[in-house]
């Protein structure tokens, strides 16, 4: 069996992050995950947005990792990987520097134990935390203002559609890309069937949370996840959500080990079509607002209906928008500058 030990910073889990762990797992048998501590990643690379009780459940809850490190040393040595049993490390193809300017992994690759993965084109850390960093300063109502063009053109293309995030955004999604994040797993006999739905925008710990208390009301859940398109998010959520268009939402989404499915693109209301052709035993929401649906109904009234519908508490009150609070906090202390304009 070959054991691998990956030693990612990763604050801001994002798919582009599942993605290297999903090669990693890929080269090998076990996959060990080494998380820094706050003092690490603050000494190295500033202040992390996360807790890292945040990241070690997050990193957790990604379906291609067995076993995680809490605290793991920023410079990966040999003595790490005999100490977790690993036969090599494996980190992305870009290099990673100590404060003093060393590569954090010189020893591993002397001595021939070291891997890498690609990173996923198309998103970083630092491209998510631009989008948000623009929806503090400008919103869909004057898109075409300079100041908003000007920063646009330093995170992708210009905006296009409802969401200014699709143009911003440079992911290209491909079916490949899902196949290989997807389970295809079919609902087998006895399996709980359930349904739940919303935006999942820059996917955290409070959803995890949330998919974990919800896979735990059955001891055989198939829990299936809909997705609304950016147009309809941005019609519930406002300002210039969602940050991660759809295409993005949905790998993030399927990374999770709650998950067994992903609806791409879900209907607002949860109507019996839906519910009677993926068979659905169990309808959940948590303790978030529901708001209506376009024509003022509620969204929920057919599975209210039925008996089917179950909140959940999962005892997080972390959304969203909290996370781009967090962002702007650090940025502020960071940047003032640009907040006094």
């Amino acid at each position: 069996i070959a054991s691998l030990y990956l030693i990612p910073c990763y604050d801001m889990v994002h798919y582009g992050h599942s993605n290297q762990l999903r090669q990693a797992k890929a080269m090998g048998d076990y996959l060990i995950v080494g998380v820094h501590t706050d003092g690490e990643i603050s000494q190295h690379k500033g202040p992390p947005v996360f807790t890292q009780d945040e990241r070690y459940k997050m990193v957790r809850a990604i379906k291609w990792v067995d076993e995680i490190v809490e605290g793991a040393p920023y410079v990966t040595t040999l003595e790490t990987l005999d100490k977790y049993t690993s036969d090599f490390c494996v980190h992305g193809d870009d290099i990673t520097l100590t404060v003093d300017g060393k590569d954090t992994y010189e020893e591993v690759k002397r001595s021939g134990r070291y891997r890498e993965c690609k990173r996923t084109q198309g998103v970083s850390t630092t491209d998510l935390v631009g989008r948000m960093l623009l929806m503090t300063k400008t919103h869909h109502s004057n898109i075409g203002h300079s100041d908003y063009q000007q920063h646009t053109d330093n995170f992708g293309k210009g905006p296009k559609g409802h969401s200014p995030w699709t143009g911003v955004s440079q992911f290209l999604q491909t079916s490949q890309k899902i196949i290989q994040f997807a389970s295809g797993q079919e609902p087998q006999p006895g399996d709980t069937i359930i349904y739940v739905a919303g935006a999942f925008d820059l996917f955290h710990i409070g959803h995890v949370d949330f998919l974990e208390a919800v896979s735990r009301l059955s001891d055989k859940p198939y829990v299936i996840v809909g997705l609304h398109f950016d147009q309809e998010v941005n019609r519930y959520k406002g300002k210039n959500y969602p940050i991660m268009n759809v295409h993005e939402r949905t790998l993030s989404v399927l990374a999770c080990r709650y998950v067994s499915e992903v609806v791409i693109g879900a209907p607002y209301a949860v109507t019996r079509e839906l519910l009677d052709h993926f068979k659905v035993d169990l309808v959940c929401h948590g303790k978030t607002e529901v708001h209506p649906d376009k024509d003022g109904s509620d969204p929920y009234a057919e599975p209210r209906k039925k008996g089917i519908l179950h909140t959940v508490d999962s005892m997080n009150s972390l959304t969203t928008d909290s996370i781009v609070q967090r962002i702007i906090k650090n940025s502020k202390e960071s940047h003032p500058l640009y907040y006094s304009q």
